[in-house]
């Protein structure tokens, strides 16, 4: 079996008999650095691993991999000059020398290295068995790179681990003795790249929802979702309860996410043309309409008719996490499916939110929110790019369309609309700028009373960091984890405990039937059959790379309700009971979904494999986040595709 590995992990143990180390091999810390002879940060980069390795002395084994630059024609060469060396103590002497002989890599450099080590200038035009081996070497180390995830250099693994931080010497040292701090950041990293990771505290919230109504504190535990907070001026006052501040207010949060989603894949993602955005969304209504009509044939005539919104909706977190937790047995193509058909779930979620789920419209209200609405379309219009002005206009918009009757978390979809998207920076230009900032400040780093770079030159660097991004995709990254980490897990730990009490099910078997039938049933049967009749009929073509039963197995797989579904439920049910019952079918429902998903999909994974290596996928569902100021190295190959839909972890 080919062993996978995952980019971000060095792809093998630094050896002495094939890597270039300075240092005990068995020392506690392990530094290994992908770097160019040409790439002007490595360069500079060299003196910091000089002084953090004469701080740490025996603690710390370097080692360095060529990662030749292809714009650069000496890179290579010089790499290859390295490798000639015969003896560790020349091939070290031989690479301070290409490193830092002069400001950047010149053809004198390389024939002085190559008199230093007795080597015809010319070396590269000849065939001999050290010059093959040389070769070797340096192919071997770029296959290592590309294993390892590399993509820029100088790219460093510390103990394994590539290291993203900045590198400088304390930086570095910090990382390589593994402070409290740095140990919480990489942890916090690990579990934030794992892709189950956001549907597995969802699951522990959930979990933890249920046993803590069911325990002895069951009554403190419900108790505390109503208590009340809020703001008093005067004899004016505002207070909800905790449970209304999480459904109302903190859960515009999520809303705004996913409205920022929405916008970014109908404008730049695959919902941005016809034919990649036809099957999905043709999939996405049928997963809609058809559970919608099922809870409507199920459920009699009454109060719970109003709750046939409750099966329409998709959470995508756990439908993706067990997706993850398949790994490359899921075709790519088919994730890229199902999660843009979520995003089209969400948009309808919304709009029924919207429409059927709201309370008494107060005219005067909605007035005043149509008025902040204009004001956000108008700062737009006018390209005003900072985020505070539109954050503010958002609560300002929360207040008045909650004061409205409608549901509060409309605000987060309507603010999304309006936070403005930029042109792509151009990065040369503001790397230039950056650079030329920070060497001038350099020049100044020995003066007396200077204690790091000026106020000027610190806003200048903020301006261009800020132009990095747009402000909507700014957002979208800030908001998008606390979304996933925070605002649905809070929301899971408040909404999904019911009390186990068979008196719950008594009188309400039609309700629970409905529910559990729309999401189980009518969701994979909606979204299968409006998926097949798109293509039968042409609006949609259905990419190769996955098969029908697969498709199938995507559709159960979306009838994984919770998130949403508990939310419309909370509005569609205000009688407790009806409630609690409803979140037993949407649990059940839930689970259920979930194993015909994973075993509809594990078979046919098994029967009909589909045409992919292994390795690249699993590079391609990794997300990578280099800073853009590195070199571009010779092993970047395919850059790996982020999950299309960031609500993979956030719904």
């Amino acid at each position: 079996m080919e062993l996978i590995i995952r980019p971000g992990r060095l792809d093998r143990p630094v050896d002495p008999k094939t890597d270039h180390v300075l240092g005990p091999a068995g020392a506690e810390i392990s530094l290994v650095e992908y770097g160019s002879y040409a790439c002007p940060h490595c360069r500079a980069a060299n003196d910091r691993i000089a002084g953090a390795r004469d701080q740490l002395g025996d603690r710390v084994c370097y080692a360095f991999r060529h990662t030749p630059l292809t714009e650069n024609s000496l890179s290579r060469r010089a790499a290859e000059l390295a490798e000639l060396a015969r003896t560790p103590e020349a091939f070290w002497s031989a690479h301070i020398k290409l490193m830092t002989r002069s400001m950047q890599l010149t053809e004198d450099d390389l024939v002085a290295v190559a008199a230093d080590l007795g080597v015809n200038a010319d070396f590269a035009l000849g065939d001999s068995a050290a010059l093959r081996r040389a070769r070797a070497k340096v192919e071997a180390d770029v296959a290592s790179s590309r294993a390892s995830g590399v993509r820029f250099t100088p790219a460093f693994y510390i103990n394994r681990r590539r290291y993203d931080g900045p590198w400088d010497e304390s930086s570095l040292i910090d990382a390589m003795l593994g402070t409290l701090g740095h140990r919480v950041r990489t942890a916090a990293l690990d579990f934030a790249s794992w892709g189950p990771s956001a549907g597995i505290l969802l699951v522990v919230a959930t979990v933890g929802a249920i046993v803590l109504t069911n325990s002895p504190v069951g009554p403190v535990f419900e108790a505390l979702w109503r208590q009340e907070f809020g703001v008093s001026l005067d004899r004016a006052s505002f207070r909800m309860s905790i449970l209304q501040w999480i459904n109302d207010g903190l859960l515009t949060v999520f809303f705004l996410v996913v409205g920022l989603e929405v916008k970014r894949e109908m404008t730049v993602g695959h919902l941005g043309n016809r034919r990649s955005a036809a099957l999905p969304i043709v999939a996405a209504l049928g997963g809609m309409v058809g559970p919608a009509l099922l809870y409507a044939l199920v459920i009699p005539a009454g109060p719970w008719s109003h709750g046939w919104g409750v099966p329409m909706a998709t959470d995508t977190a756990f439908a993706v996490a067990l997706i993850a937790m398949m790994g490359v047995r899921v075709p790519v193509e088919l994730r890229i499916f199902l999660t843009a058909t979520a995003i089209v779930d969400d948009i309808g979620a919304i709009v029924v939110v919207g429409l059927f789920y709201s309370g008494e419209i107060q005219p005067d209200y909605l007035a005043a929110a149509a008025v902040v609405v204009i004001a956000l379309a108008l700062m737009n219009r006018s390209r005003v790019y900072q985020l505070s002005p539109y954050i503010l206009l958002g609560i300002t918009l929360w207040a008045f369309i909650y004061a409205s009757g409608l549901n509060a978390t409309l605000a987060g979809v309507l603010l999304a609309l309006f936070i403005p998207t930029r042109p792509p920076a151009d990065l040369v230009a503001l790397m230039t700028q950056a650079n030329t900032i920070i060497t001038s400040e350099a020049r100044h780093a020995g003066e007396v009373l200077r204690h790091g770079p000026s106020t000027p030159a610190l806003h200048a660097l903020d301006a261009i960091f800020e132009r990095l991004e747009s402000p909507a995709d700014r957002l979208l990254r800030h908001a998008g984890a606390r979304s996933s980490y925070a605002v649905l897990p809070i929301f899971a730990l408040a909404n999904a405990g019911v009390t186990i009490n068979p008196a719950v099910f008594v009188g309400h078997g039609w309700l629970l039937a409905a529910i559990t039938a729309g999401l189980a049933i009518g969701k994979p049967l909606g979204v299968f059959l409006a998926a097949a009749a798109a293509v039968r009929v042409g609006i949609a073509v259905k990419p190769a790379e996955y098969t029908w039963r697969q498709l199938a197995g995507a559709g159960a797989l979306a009838g994984i309700g919770f998130t949403m579904s508990l939310f419309i439920a909370a509005q569609g049910f205000p009688n407790a009971t009806d409630f609690s019952a409803a979140k037993i079918a949407v649990l059940a429902a839930s689970v259920l979904s979930a194993a015909i998903g994973t075993a509809v999909l594990w078979g046919a994974s098994r029967q009909e494999p589909f045409e992919e290596a292994p390795q690249s996928a699993g590079m391609r569902n990794e997300i990578f986040d280099d800073a853009s100021y590195r070199c571009d190295s010779s092993s970047s190959g395919d850059r790996p595709t982020a999950p299309l839909h960031g609500s993979s972890a956030v719904n």
